[in-house]
């Protein structure tokens, strides 16, 4: 029992890590067209959603936003933004467009707003938020090339790339009751696949 309690967590921690690494550090998991024009992450919804209602100050947008915007500074051998001009770094105070736009793709904006939050909470304690947040954004995605298909939307720019899937999986491997009862149920098949194995034996 305490053998398979620590490796569902050793396992949720591996799977968060990688999770909030995905989502904090900005990695882009989809392309949509958004406020700032095409967004890839969580954040960036989320971050220009924010600027543009005016809900929460600029101050925890842009501590939202650093450390994306300096792993990709990192990543492309630029000079690391300066606090003050970290949103026009990250191109969030550019030409915004039309609020009809916004309402077409509410579970992308809501799947962004709870992948966020996921990883945020999760520091504290990982839940299934992140995990809701994931299957929202595929399914956004997945609606809006569809109906781009179907002549109701325009698909260009709508993407999801192969990090989406990875942090699908760890969102689902970062959520501990879960992960035990796979262990539990593997443990039990195992023990009973091993007395089969010993009773014919005999």
């Amino acid at each position: 029992m305490a053998s398979s309690r620590r490796c569902a967590t050793l396992i949720c921690s591996i799977a968060f890590s990688i999770y909030f690494f995905i989502i904090i550090f900005q990695v882009p998991i989809f392309s949509v067209p958004c406020r700032i024009g095409i967004c890839k992450t969580p954040i960036e919804v989320t971050a220009s959603q924010l600027i543009a209602s005016e809900v929460v100050p600029l101050s925890v947008v842009k501590i939202l936003v650093y450390p994306g915007a300096l792993a990709k500074a990192i990543c492309n051998q630029k000079t690391i933004p300066s606090y003050k001009n970290l949103l026009n770094f990250q191109q969030l105070n550019t030409r915004a467009v039309s609020a009809a736009s916004d309402i077409q793709r509410l579970e992308v904006l809501a799947g962004s707003y709870l992948s966020v939050a996921g990883a945020i909470t999760g520091l504290i304690k990982p839940g299934r938020m992140g995990l809701f947040g994931i299957l929202l954004l595929i399914w956004g995605v997945i609606r809006e090339s569809i109906m781009g298909k179907s002549g109701f939307a325009q698909t260009k720019g709508i993407h999801i790339y192969p990090a989406m899937y990875i942090i699908l999986i760890s969102a689902f491997f970062s959520i501990r009751k879960d992960v035990r009862k796979l262990i539990r149920t593997f443990t039990r098949k195992r023990v009973v696949k091993a007395k089969r194995v010993k009773s014919k034996r005999k």
